[in-house]
């Protein structure tokens, strides 16, 4: 019986080797006359269908050849799908374009592979408050090695949004206020996710987004209106966006908002001018989810016009909306739309499908063995759990109450202490979220019968039921507790006085941020908030952990308690990540991507603004008339952007500079010790900034240079330096010329953006 398995087993396997073997020597000749030669044998109708990506739902196996899409496939009217999950199910689809077409082109397939596919990774704000380059570069690269074994083989990510607003939800999706790590980190998931080949099974297309300006919508309201000036955009937004382009992403996804009045989807100064022209980005350009269709509610057109104007802007491929394929015919019998410029779109398209080895075999992706093996491995969650940790931004921890022992009783207290579904965090779209761990399930199997972990609600997530569905969407429940607001409380109190000590679990659900979860107050909830003050005035110490997708107004909670661990969403390790940190198997070196207010009335804060004629710190509280300060309210935020504790401490010293002068062909070194002073081996982000003291325009007071994270033993001391060019120096005048201006720049190395200590030089011609 055993012979007969492993035979069958065999030929099995061989049958799937045979399927996927396509003839290769068809597409010996080179890529662009392999491409042209195609272009010309399709119609008009096939043209427009490359242009075309619908969503075409979960197909369910073995029932592609009758889904709706199916037909639309077979006529060549369709250039790629997303949506669908699985080697199996894409693979059948597949099939039909290549089997049933009549010049069988392959399909490309995508999905949201945001933070992870299976296996899920902290949200995207988490990942870049590592600091860690490598580990970030590392986490993209095992989502693609992922979603490429099951399928796909295009991701519309990395988002780069520079946000300054936490209002704004999709401040979740990624990296914070600072156009320099925004770019440092853009440049690492494009690597991540599309390796040095793309013709490679193991990598997939990255799609940067959303071009452009997306995360400054005025109010913080999604989806709304963006207005700025250009050199705004050229020094603060667009950075990221470049980088990108510069490491060589394949796609770019078009924003939502308007710029300069016309929306980004028809906006020909920013598709054409920027983006190719100036930037020379050679990928193709896809719309986000119906963005040509809305156009017409901008006002500036109806659907056929809107259509247009998107294609004449650099728009390649029309997302669900289908005014490519149902409008641009029409438009270009009227002349409104050149064949040359119908001719342009599809060309790029193919030329992405040819880089990914799809014409080649275009099965590549549909590797039903790998589906089995490299999906949610032992070893990717391992991964997982390590970057979670590295993650974490220690906020408070007065009298080194972290890290805990792992004796005596500890009592879990709160709504997100144990739930699963909601630790992958937002946009986690092909996570299985059952199989996320909780909170209590990480800390009872890491403490093992060393101490004894209980567990009370405490509190819903919010009082208010309708919101609290409207913060749960998506199947994320926190399963909404009938009992009283004063049944719960009860309940945790009396969890709470058989313990040694509480780990309050609060913040947001993950749907709380994201997309079309815009908030307007950014304190935690009124009832989370009365939970807390219950366990404080129960005398044990309280550790909040707290749950985020966004910076929040945290005054009375930094007043009140000893110690607080912002996790963010930490992905599908989460509950083994938490419980890693808060026992001190892993030291937190998470440091905050995101300036934290003290009020939502400071927004927008950011640590690199400029000085007003009446500039005044006011640290002190103090109102001083005519300065520019608040009447009831400081000036600095709570946490500064690169803020982040350890449970060990570093002591900077001896900073300086290898040269007073620097010219324009120079290089200067600045340097700085730094030794761990405390009693724990640790990691520190030791973060360059600069000020150009005086300009031909108005300058940031400070701006991040460079950036290292170093580990340190405990007593250890290093040197940590950074050299600089005078292209570190530049920055765009008031033509839009990217320059360096001679004068003097003072530097300053230190722990966060607050640090004051510095160093200067001047740059001579």
């Amino acid at each position: 019986m055993n012979f007969i398995k492993t035979t069958l087993l065999l030929l099995f396997i061989s049958f799937l080797g045979t399927a996927q073997k396509v003839d290769k020597t068809k597409n010996t000749i080179p890529k662009a006359q392999f491409i042209e030669e195609l272009i010309a044998k399709m119609t008009v109708e096939e043209k427009l269908g490359q242009l075309n990506l619908p969503t075409s739902g979960d197909i369910t196996t073995g029932q592609a050849n009758s889904s709706d899409v199916a037909k639309n496939i077979k006529e060549g009217k369709v250039g790629g799908l997303f949506n669908i999950k699985s080697a199996s199910k894409i693979r059948e689809v597949q099939k039909i374009a290549i089997e049933q077409s009549r010049l069988k082109i392959p399909l490309l397939f995508g999905m949201d592979v945001i933070h992870g596919y299976e296996t899920t990774f902290p949200i995207p704000l988490g990942l870049s408050s590592t600091w860690n380059l490598a580990l970030i570069e590392r986490s993209a690269q095992i989502a693609a090695k992922e979603a490429s074994a099951d399928g796909i083989n295009w991701t519309f990510s990395p988002m780069v949004d520079i946000s300054r607003d936490p209002r704004w939800g999709r401040v979740s999706e990624g990296s914070g206020e600072d156009p320099y790590l925004g770019s440092q980190i853009a440049k690492a998931m494009v690597k991540g996710y599309q390796g040095t080949d793309l013709s490679l099974n193991s990598t997939i297309l990255a799609c940067v987004k959303h071009f452009a300006l997306y995360g400054a919508p005025e109010a913080g309201r999604d989806y709304n209106t963006v207005d700025m000036s250009r050199i705004r955009m050229y020094n603060d937004y667009f950075p990221p966006y470049k980088a990108a382009v510069d490491a060589g992403v394949g796609s770019v996804m078009a924003s939502f908002n308007e710029i300069d009045g016309i929306p980004a989807t028809g906006n020909k100064w920013l598709m054409t001018e920027v983006l190719r022209n100036q930037w020379k980005f050679n990928g193709f350009v896809v719309t986000d989810y119906t963005g040509i269709m809305e156009m017409s509610e901008h006002g500036i057109g109806d659907f056929q016009t809107v259509s247009a104007l998107a294609l004449k802007a650099g728009i390649e491929m029309d997302m669900v909306s289908g005014g490519f394929l149902n409008t641009l015919k029409k438009s270009l019998d009227e002349g409104k739309v050149t064949i040359q410029q119908i001719d342009n779109a599809v060309r790029l398209i193919l030329n992405a499908k040819w880089d990914l080895g799809l014409f080649q075999d275009p099965y590549k992706y549909c590797d039903l063995i790998r589906n089995k093996t490299d999906i949610f491995t032992k070893e990717n969650r391992a991964e997982a759990r390590k970057i979670a940790a590295e993650s974490f931004v220690l906020l408070k921890n007065d009298n080194q109450l972290l890290p805990l022992k792992k004796v005596g009783t500890i009592a879990i207290v709160g709504p997100l202490g144990n739930n699963a579904v909601n630790m992958p965090g937002t946009w986690s779209v092909a996570t299985k979220h059952e199989l996320a761990v909780p909170l209590l399930k990480g800390m009872q199997e890491i403490l093992g019968q060393s101490a004894k972990v209980i567990y009370a609600k405490g509190s819903n997530l919010t009082e208010d039921a309708a919101y609290e569905e409207r913060a749960t969407m998506f199947g994320k429940t926190l399963n909404r507790d009938s009992r009283t607001k004063e049944q719960l409380l009860n309940e945790a109190l009396q969890i709470a006085g058989q313990a040694d000590i509480i780990v309050a679990a609060l913040g947001e659900s993950s749907e709380m941020s994201g997309e079309s979860s815009s908030r307007t107050e950014l304190e935690i909830p009124s009832v989370q908030k009365e939970l807390l003050a219950a366990l404080l005035k129960t005398g044990k110490p309280v550790v909040l952990v707290l749950f985020t997708g966004r910076p929040l107004v945290l005054v009375e909670e930094d007043k009140n308690l000893s110690a607080i661990l912002n996790v963010w969403f930490p992905g599908t390790e989460a509950g083994y990540a938490i419980a890693d940190v808060l026992f001190g198997d892993e030291n937190p070196s998470g440091k905050l991507t995101a300036t934290f207010p003290r009020s939502v009335g400071q927004i927008p804060i950011y640590y690199s603004h400029k000085n007003t004629g009446r500039p005044l710190t006011n640290k002190e509280g103090k109102f001083v008339k005519f300065l520019s300060n608040y009447i009831d309210e400081r000036n600095e935020p709570l946490y500064p952007f690169g803020y982040g504790l350890s449970y060990t401490t570093f002591k900077y010293e001896n900073l300086k500079v290898s040269s007073p002068t620097m010219t324009f062909s120079d290089k200067i070194t600045v340097s700085v010790e730094v030794s761990n002073t405390g009693n724990f081996e640790g990691k520190e982000v030791v973060q360059l900034y600069s000020r150009d003291v005086v300009g031909s325009i108005t300058r940031p007071i400070k701006e991040l240079k460079g950036f290292q994270k170093i580990a340190l033993k405990k007593g250890e001391k290093k040197t940590v330096s950074f050299e600089l060019s005078v292209e570190d120096l530049k920055f765009y005048d008031s033509n839009l010329d990217f320059v360096a201006e001679p004068g003097v720049f003072e530097f300053f190395i230190g722990t966060n953006s607050d640090v004051q200590q510095k160093v200067s030089i001047e740059l001579v011609k």
